[in-house]
């Protein structure tokens, strides 16, 4: 009954938005590869290599593109309730594109690496490697005329398919409470998104939904179905030569229990809430952004794991 609600919320409700077509950089890319992050792998059920940063390009509208990420947590090196807390450090670096299939049809896809470490009592450990692979369709579902009102809509739906080219490694989770250090979730999982802009001149505000369905791998193990949400408000200041835009919002990420040999693992559920904000800035066919969230509430593995901060960098060349 939970996945239906969540998948009637999907399909009614979240926000985007996208400039006129005289601008010759479009910021509604951002909303299109902000899905496309919460997609590559979360916090608290999978391999912590994206969750919902909710910041990508908004000046880029067909792109290639570099983002590095970092995200810092602190969890218990152990199942009991003195087990000595550690930090453990998630490094990213994607590589995403753009391409438009048709006027309604995007095509995206996202590719990762990951390195990272965590300080154990024993000792450090490292693991690096190739992530999970995601492709993506939006299709835009409905656009008001540009010129034809004061604020401006967008709704598109999308889904696609996360491909389990990242390593799994069971060892990694014996004794662990953070079950995401990992580079892949060694299963097919399955997101759905959608997405609903308002504008009005160069303000706006996004606000997307999007829920991961995931699958048993070969091991046995199953992370739980995400769900994640986002609102952000936006402002494009456009000179002559330089295009900049501040935002700011919040974003939240819902995980479900985990399962081994389809027996729910403790302390594997977990919810956060996360204030955002970023500034980026484009010049001719390059654009750079610097974006950063910090918690604001949450309950990662019944209190045994602590999120600190995300933040990230991304480099763009408009195709």
């Amino acid at each position: 009954m939970k996945k239906i609600i969540v998948m009637f919320a999907l399909l009614t409700g979240s926000s985007a938005f996208s400039f006129t077509s005289k601008d010759s950089i479009s910021a509604f890319t951002f909303q299109r590869m902000a899905l496309m992050e919460d997609f590559d792998c979360d916090a608290c059920g999978c391999s912590a290599s994206g969750g919902s940063m909710g910041f990508s390009s908004m000046l880029n509208n067909n792109f290639v593109g570099l983002r590095y990420f970092k995200q810092s947590y602190t969890s218990r090196d152990g199942i009991f309730a003195n087990s000595p807390w550690i930090d453990e450090n998630f490094n990213t670096v994607q590589a995403w594109a753009r391409i438009p299939v048709t006027e309604k049809v995007q095509i995206s896809a996202l590719i990762p690496y990951h390195f990272h470490e965590r300080q154990l009592t024993a000792g450090t450990e490292n693991i690096a490697g190739l992530g999970d692979i995601t492709v993506m369709a939006l299709y835009t579902v409905f656009e008001t005329q540009k010129d034809s009102t004061i604020f401006t809509h967008k709704v598109s739906l999308g889904g696609g398919v996360k491909i389990p080219t990242g390593k799994f490694t069971e060892a990694n989770n014996i004794g662990s409470i953070n079950q995401s250090f990992q580079l892949g979730t060694g299963s097919w999982d399955f997101p759905l998104a959608t997405e609903y802009v308002v504008k009005r001149k160069n303000l706006g505000l996004n606000t997307t939904l999007n829920y991961i369905f995931k699958t048993q791998n070969s091991k046995n193990y199953q992370y739980g179905d995400q769900f994640n949400y986002a609102a952000t408000f936006f402002y494009l200041f456009n000179t002559k030569s330089i295009q900049i835009v501040p935002q700011a919002g919040l974003a939240g990420e819902l995980y479900q229990t985990n399962k081994q040999h389809n027996l729910n693992l403790p302390n594997t559920a977990g919810d956060i809430l996360f204030g955002k904000f970023g500034l980026e800035a484009g010049k001719d066919k390059f654009s750079i952004g610097v974006n950063a969230m910090l918690p604001i509430a949450q309950n990662l593995s019944n209190g045994n794991m602590e999120a600190n901060y995300r933040w990230s960098i991304n480099l763009n060349y408009t195709l």
